[in-house]
């Protein structure tokens, strides 16, 4: 399940994970283009001891050189500044030129062997400069060490391709982190956006009934109607003077189921288009899209027949009368949604003060009430 849960992710993100594997790609060769090629040419050299030198009172030098003390001293050596700017004076070179190079020696683990490195942007001149050194090395070793000898292994021969950059290994290097990273960033957007969503819907959505708050209700309202004031709409507050009473007294549980159940029977008693929205904590408003006010009161006539069957809850023992009031008005060109709203609250206190259930429902058209008795 888990795994399905991130393949999704990936799908939806898959223009993230595209996105960030194109840049890589881009970057990598880009970088390729712009870099300076940077050639690098090793020197290998051995340590042994003077054959002319073995036997007698001298200690065995092979369980000396196993301290490794002599391997790492010669070592120090090649990578000295003194052997450094010796080579320089030898091949004619200022330091101010040599900015770009990089020298670095290491002992192979486990054997005599040095390999001095040296890296930058002229193929020749890195390998002349590690013999150069190697060279100086040697020379001035000798002079200050008779027991072991320090000599060329393998000198450094001219590179025939840079080490940096390859824009084929880079490329693909770009490609492989492109890909990864992409789908981190997908994974992670969703994440983001999940709660983020959460977070808006909590904004618009009543957490106990799951219909529009008032607050969500009057941004579509006023959206509606800027978008397309000559249409034709209607609106009505269901109010349920019945759970007025009785919304203290009863548990919370019952509230809440009760609440639910009436979002059904609106659901269920309203067309697709239609919206309805939480207005207080005991009335709910509806907003139905071009539909003019003789089909609003039939519509507000079925809610109000719906809502007014008695509701019982037989696990607590309780039968709940709502007694339902609904009040409606219908938009015309030229009024505000605070005005439509108005209209609609006046014509619910219309609704109120009657004697029987009525719905009462205002037109300007009509500049009086229409009351429809259910």
């Amino acid at each position: 399940m888990e795994i399905r849960l991130y393949i999704r992710m990936l799908v939806r993100g898959w223009w993230i994970i595209a996105l960030t594997t194109l840049v890589a790609v881009n970057v990598a060769l880009l970088a390729s283009f712009f870099t300076t090629p940077m050639y690098q040419a090793d020197a290998r050299f051995v340590v042994s001891p003077r054959p002319e030198l073995l036997g007698g009172d001298i200690v065995d030098s092979l369980a000396t050189l196993d301290k490794r003390s002599i391997v790492s001293t010669y070592a120090e050596f090649l990578n000295s500044r003194r052997i450094y700017l010796d080579a320089l004076q030898v091949l004619q070179l200022q330091e101010e030129s040599m900015t770009d190079y990089v020298i670095e020696t290491v002992v192979l683990p486990e054997a005599n062997i040095l390999v001095l490195s040296v890296s930058g942007p002229d193929p020749q001149l890195v390998a002349l400069l590690a013999n150069t050194m190697g060279q100086q090395a040697i020379n001035y070793i000798s002079l200050i060490y008779r027991a072991y000898d320090i000599s060329f292994l393998d000198p450094a021969i001219v590179p025939q391709g840079p080490y940096s950059p390859q824009p084929i290994r880079d490329t693909g290097l770009a490609l492989a982190l492109g890909l990864v990273g992409g789908m981190a960033l997908a994974v992670l957007s969703e994440q983001i956006r999940i709660p983020l969503e959460s977070y808006r819907q909590r904004l618009r959505v009543d957490s106990l009934t799951g219909v529009n708050n008032s607050r969500h209700f009057r941004s579509l309202l006023e959206r509606n109607l800027l978008e397309r004031p000559e249409e034709i709409l209607s609106i009505g507050i269901i109010e349920l003077y019945g759970l007025q009473d009785i919304l203290d007294t009863l548990p919370q549980p019952v509230v809440h189921n009760i609440l639910r159940m009436v979002t059904d029977v609106l659901r269920r008693e309203l067309r697709g288009n239609d919206v309805v929205g939480r207005w207080t904590d005991t009335s709910f408003i509806v907003m139905l899209p071009a539909t003019v006010g003789s089909a609003a009161r039939r519509i507000f006539e079925r809610i109000f027949m719906a809502l007014s069957q008695p509701i019982s809850m037989e696990q607590y023992d309780i039968t709940v009368n709502l007694d339902p009031k609904v009040g409606g008005a219908v938009y015309s060109n030229g009024i505000t949604y605070q005005e439509l709203l108005d209209q609609a609250g006046n014509a619910l206190e219309q609704s109120r003060r009657s004697n029987a259930g009525f719905i009462s429902i205002w037109e300007m058209k009509n500049p009086f009430w229409v009351q429809a008795q259910s």
